[in-house]
Order: structure tokens, then sequence, then C-alpha cells
């Protein structure tokens, strides 16, 4: 059965801060051509450069571990670190999941295909390290343990829902998993593959959701959705950090990546 989009929807509030500018100085630069960048909840940087290698640094910068084996692979489409002690990439082009330990070093590599898995355009960690994705043949999100083997899927999306949605990222938080459609919005999840609610933010780029807040841009503005309170507030970026590859926010920082490097700026909320 289809479920009512109007009693699902979770709504929000609006308070526009235009002259009300978070970022404040520059904290740091990281010189060097890269095109993804991730924070772990301890702190840590995650880089990985144009020629695939991943590089962790520790909050002060200094480098503490580096992932070289990428040949075979190409080019990572995820990286997922919201679990420090399992770290992990996925390679869409050839459905190959590579996971790393903290020290990025390889604990396991999983070929979807074997699993009979051909088009998974979204994957992310789970609280417990093991991984979920959407199958995108099956329309259906599921979870897999260390060896592919599906342990839950959800019914048929095409069944729950009146647009079927087309996700591009799966973040596992706060005892929900979020999958968010940039087209439709974010869907809510239990850990039981039960559907929740949804969030009607459609459009951000760089979305992250801490234990409080979702952050997110676009082309001109920085926007926060505060969970509990499902207000929304919105800045206008800077001139000078506008058309930036990415933009992360985490504990009272914001990061940017650009063809320089990451420069790192705080944050007054």
């Amino acid at each position: 059965m289809r479920l009512p989009a109007a009693i699902l929807l979770l709504t929000m509030f609006l308070v526009k801060n235009g002259s009300s500018q978070p970022v404040t100085e520059k904290r740091g630069v990281i010189p060097g051509s890269f095109i993804k960048l991730a924070v772990d909840n301890l702190g840590s940087i995650y880089l990985l450069s144009t020629n695939n290698q991943l590089k962790k640094l520790d909050e002060k910068g200094d480098s503490v571990a580096v992932y070289n084996n990428v040949k075979k692979l190409g080019t990572a489409s995820l990286l997922d670190v919201s679990n420090p002690l399992r770290v992990l990439l996925y390679y869409q082009d050839f459905a190959t999941l590579v996971m790393l330990d903290r020290l990025l070093t390889p604990v396991n590599s999983i070929d979807l295909r074997q699993q009979q898995i051909f088009n998974a355009a979204a994957t992310g960690l789970s609280y417990d390290g093991k991984i979920w994705l959407y199958d995108n043949m099956e329309n259906v999100l599921k979870k897999i343990n260390d060896n592919g083997s599906v342990l839950l899927k959800t019914p048929d999306f095409r069944q729950l829902f009146n647009e079927t949605p087309e996700p591009q990222q799966i973040i596992d938080r706060n005892k929900q998993v979020y999958i968010y459609d940039t087209a439709r919005g974010i869907y809510l999840f239990d850990y039981y593959g039960a559907y929740k609610g949804k969030i009607a933010i459609t459009h951000w780029r760089n979305l992250r959701i801490t234990s409080k807040y979702i952050y997110g841009n676009d082309k001109d503005r920085f926007y926060r959705y505060t969970l509990h309170s499902l207000k929304f507030e919105e800045w206008p970026i800077p001139d000078a950090l506008k058309n930036k590859q990415q933009y992360l926010f985490e504990d009272g920082l914001l990061y940017t990546l650009d063809t320089d490097g990451v420069a790192i700026y705080s944050c007054r909320f």
C-alpha cells in the first residue's frame, strides 16, 4: 500500500540569517590535489587525491596512514568515515566495496556482482559495522554483512511510494537510516527497514547529518536544519568561499575543498 505523502512529511520553519555570517577566521590550510574530503567524529581528516591515494591526517594535520592499493578499481565514488574503526570505500564502476581499518589497512572486499547486485547507486556504513545499500534493480534498501549476504531488506519502494526514490546517499545516524534523494527529499527508516517519515529537504549539496543537525548548501547559501526543533536556517556563502568543490561542517569548523587543497575555518554555530 502506498503511504499518503501528507501524513509522512516532516515540516520545518524558516529562520533567515542574512546578516549573520557563521564563518569566521581561517584556521589552517592543507595544500594538494584532492577530489574527496571526509572528517570522522574524532577529528581525523581523510583526503582522496587525484591519483586515488587515500590519506588520513590527525586533528593536528599530521599524516597517520595511507592507502594506495587503488589502481585496479580507479576512483572511489563513496568515502564513508562515520565509524573511524571501519572506513568504507565504494567503487561504483566495479560494484566493489572495500573496508579499511583505522590505519587504512584493507580488511575486506565485496564484489556486489557476485551477490547478484549489479546496480547500487548509494551505500553507507551501518551503526554495527555492516553495510547499507540501495539496490536500484530491485528498488529496495538492503543491509549486508562482510560476506555480502543480505541480512534484511525493505519492501519494494515502488509499492511504498507514489514516486519511487532514486537515492544518492545513505547515512546511518541517530538510530535511523537517512536515504537522500536530492529531487524528492530525505526518507527515514529504522534499523529494521520500516519507513518512518520524510524530511522536505531537496537540492542540497554536501548533505551532512550530525547528532543535532543536517547541513548542506547550494550555489549561494549554507543551510542548517535542527532535527529536534525542525528549525531551518540559512546564510549567504561569502564571496571568498563560493564555488568550492566541497563544504563540510563538523564540530564548530567548516572545511572547504577546491583545486588548491583544503582550507579550515572557524564557525559560530
